[in-house]
């Protein structure tokens, strides 16, 4: 079995060494990414722009839909200080996305 743990922390240090730099980055490398031993695809990453950053964390599998009991131990670890969101996916689809916004309204421009 995986070390969650290990490999959810070494993810974070990944994704926070290099965040990818929206709009113009949008290459997540492998460093990203782990493969369970029983098949079960993370990915991770942190997507930074001048006034917000999204921590993003995507579970795919390739026979099934990943189930709620695989994917919340890794959300506990990846997601850090904001509430993990489903992003929708498509019918049928093999991958689940979960995001968490922070934004920074200090250096959002004011609204008219």
């Amino acid at each position: 079995m995986t070390d969650i743990e290990g490999e959810a922390a070494r993810l974070r240090a990944a994704a926070e060494a290099r965040p990818m730099r929206l709009p113009i980055n949008r290459k997540v490398d492998e460093s990203h990414h782990v493969v369970t031993s029983d098949g079960l695809s993370v990915w991770y990453t942190i997507q930074v722009s001048p006034h917000s950053r999204i921590q993003e964390a995507i579970f795919e599998r390739a026979d099934r839909m990943p189930s709620d009991e695989e994917c919340a131990p890794w959300l506990d670890l990846l997601i850090v200080g904001a509430k993990a969101t489903e992003a929708a996916g498509f019918p049928g689809a093999m991958t689940r996305r979960f995001e968490a916004f922070e934004r920074n309204p200090e250096l959002e421009a004011p609204i008219a």
